[in-house]
């Protein structure tokens, strides 16, 4: 159940044709800009909150909300009406605040809930395979989504393909427009339906029978356990290495997905491949974790860390040259580093962290990530516009002006990694020669 929640809950419909849905209801570039502002606030704000009131008062019930949540939200954009802007970004507004809390609730809980029923059936050498199962359906279950829902946003296509039936009725945009949605609705009932066949396991029973939990179970004491664990993640090297490793890894190569809808279009793709290319990615997912698990079983972490820093590395340099077609390839490598470092980063927490706090820990790393992704997203901003101005752009295009300054700007990405993890590694190794 915690494989099926998660393939339900992650990979949805809508993924790719994101922007372009907010838009075609009618809202601004500016009010997404808002949106998905909101949407990451909220995460921070309620990621760490989150996790330590699934360890007080059971993380099936996070795993609840986070469902009723994501049904809810999908029911508020298959209702959103059109036409009063107003009303419309009030919608969307709703919809991701609600978006924001399932991801939250959902982060660290769906992990530990599968990690607890493992070790209470002395199994818990068993959660790399775990991951590796997961994160392959998921990319299989991915690519589903990702190719019907596009597919079925495109009006001419399903005009077609009804014409093939014998229909002669012709879609619009306006009516395929909420299409995807309609398909992710399902995936929230499937999910939901999922998360209520799960069965928390209780690791320290009490003499009566039910759980021991470890301040007393009241919400008010989700503080202490934040605290707690926060003291913990300082005070267990191992952990807070891992975490810090997988916060610059995770943040830069993040980034960099999220731009590369821009980079495509610099090494000459045609948009039309874009989905083609999201769906290579996710076929990456079906044989990459199978390698790490085997890396990660048989070998010491900090092999670990250096295979994913060489792929992360060689990718992000290869992005710098911006070669015609060709540019792909390094793409794709950069990118392939990112199911290691999740990989790598979910099975050695998980190894070291007891179950009274496993969930809060998973949030905290939560949190770190998405602390990472938006510094680095602020940063890079501020690049941007620091460099545009260095430019004599009086001749040339918007378009001409922004495609320079990512061209000259990109090779920053490999670079900070590279210092980075520089560093992160002096850090480890100087602590390592203290405490000798």
């Amino acid at each position: 159940m915690f494989i099926a929640f998660r393939m339900f809950f992650n990979c949805r419909f809508y993924y790719p044709i994101f922007t372009v849905l907010f838009l075609d209801f009618g809202l601004t570039v500016a009010q997404f800009s808002i949106l998905n502002a909101v949407w990451a606030a909220t995460i921070v704000l309620a990621e760490v909150p989150s996790g330590a009131l699934a360890d007080i008062v059971g993380r099936r019930r996070l795993l609840v909300f986070a469902a009723f949540s994501m049904l809810v939200e999908m029911a508020i954009l298959c209702l959103a009406p059109m036409g009063n802007t107003t009303l419309l970004f009030g919608f969307f507004l709703v919809n991701r605040v609600l978006s924001g809390l399932a991801e939250a609730a959902a982060s660290g809980a769906d992990e530990a809930i599968a990690y607890d029923a493992l070790q209470e059936k002395g199994m818990a050498d068993q959660w790399g395979r775990v991951l590796d199962v997961q994160m392959r359906l998921r990319s299989v279950m991915f690519i589903l989504t990702m190719t019907v829902g596009a597919a079925v946003y495109d009006p001419d296509l399903m005009t077609r393909i009804m014409a093939a039936f014998g229909s002669d009725h012709p879609f619009t945009q306006a009516q395929t427009l909420r299409f995807p949605l309609y398909l992710t609705f399902v995936l929230a009932l499937f999910t939901l339906a999922a998360v209520l066949r799960l069965d928390e396991s209780c690791p320290n029973p009490k003499a009566d029978g039910t759980c021991e939990k470890p301040f007393g179970g009241l919400a008010m004491d989700a503080f202490k356990l934040t605290l707690d664990a926060g003291g913990w993640i300082l005070k267990t090297p191992f952990v807070l290495a891992v975490i810090l490793f997988g916060m610059l890894f995770d943040g830069i190569l993040r980034m960099v997905i999220t731009l590369a809808s821009q980079y495509y279009r610099m090494v000459q793709l045609p948009e039309s491949v874009y989905g083609i290319i999201g769906s290579v990615m996710a076929v990456m997912g079906l044989f990459i974790p199978r390698l790490a698990l085997r890396i990660a079983e048989n070998r010491s972490p900090a092999f670990c860390l250096w295979t994913t820093a060489a792929t992360a590395l060689a990718g992000l340099f290869g992005m710098v040259f911006f070669w015609p077609y060709t540019g792909l390839v390094p793409a794709l490598v950069a990118f392939s580093a990112l199911y290691m470092v999740g990989f790598y980063v979910s099975y050695f927490v998980n190894q070291q962290t007891s179950s009274s706090r496993r969930a809060t820990v998973l949030s905290f790393k939560g949190l770190a990530y998405n602390l990472s992704y938006g510094f680095i997203g602020l940063v890079y901003a501020g690049l941007l516009e620091v460099k545009k101005k260095g430019f004599n752009t009086a001749d040339m295009s918007t378009q001409a002006v922004e495609n320079m300054v990512f061209t000259d700007t990109f090779f920053w990405f490999p670079l900070s990694l590279a210092v980075g993890v520089a560093v992160m590694t002096a850090g480890v190794l100087a602590f390592r020669a203290r405490r000798r």
